[in-house]
């Protein structure tokens, strides 16, 4: 399974709002990094994700509120669709995603759909197959999740491009 050669690749670092924690880690968007089969793709997606430590995978879209998770990271490659999302809360960044891009997601970083959730088909999953809890930018759920989100340890590969690459060089240690 490989990725297609080439792709172009964007960062956001989105900051704390006040209501979501987000992250000193960037959001990676890989723009037309996988090269989806017709037949089978979510299949194939989840199964390139597994062979870089990326598991306990779903196969849905997107919701259309904002959330977060403050136990694990999380990455979501697109088989299908597009969709408008918004990174980091009502503030934050809107970005389009589409078939064949992946979305690489630190912990506290709020998600939402701005359509519909279905509009995109996509596949999702966490490093070492950890699970994953759900947040929404509550009263009360801070700062138990700021110290749950500061605990997540880095993978130890990018779900995509494994050891070379990717969050291996946007996601050091002196980030969080």
């Amino acid at each position: 399974m490989n990725e297609k050669k080439y792709f172009t690749e964007y960062s956001y670092v989105l900051k704390d709002d006040g209501t979501f924690p987000n992250s000193e880690l960037p959001v990676l968007l890989y723009k037309n990094v996988l090269d989806i089969p017709h037949v089978f793709p979510a299949l194939y997606i989840e199964n390139l994700f597994k062979e870089n430590n990326w598991k306990n995978s779903w196969k849905a879209g997107i919701f259309e509120y904002h959330h977060y998770h403050s136990i694990t990271h999380e990455v979501i490659g697109c088989f299908k669709g597009s969709a408008t999302l918004q990174l980091g809360g009502e503030n934050g960044v809107s970005i389009t995603v589409e078939r064949g891009d992946v979305l690489i997601i630190p912990a506290g970083v709020a998600h939402k759909n701005l359509g519909k959730e279905n509009d995109l088909n996509c596949v999702g999953a966490y490093p070492d197959g950890r699970d994953y809890d759900m947040n929404y930018g509550k009263a009360g759920e801070r700062p138990h999740t700021d110290f749950n989100i500061k605990e997540v340890p880095l993978p130890d590969r990018d779900p995509v491009l494994g050891l070379k690459g990717g969050l291996n060089v946007y996601w050091k240690k002196n980030n969080t």
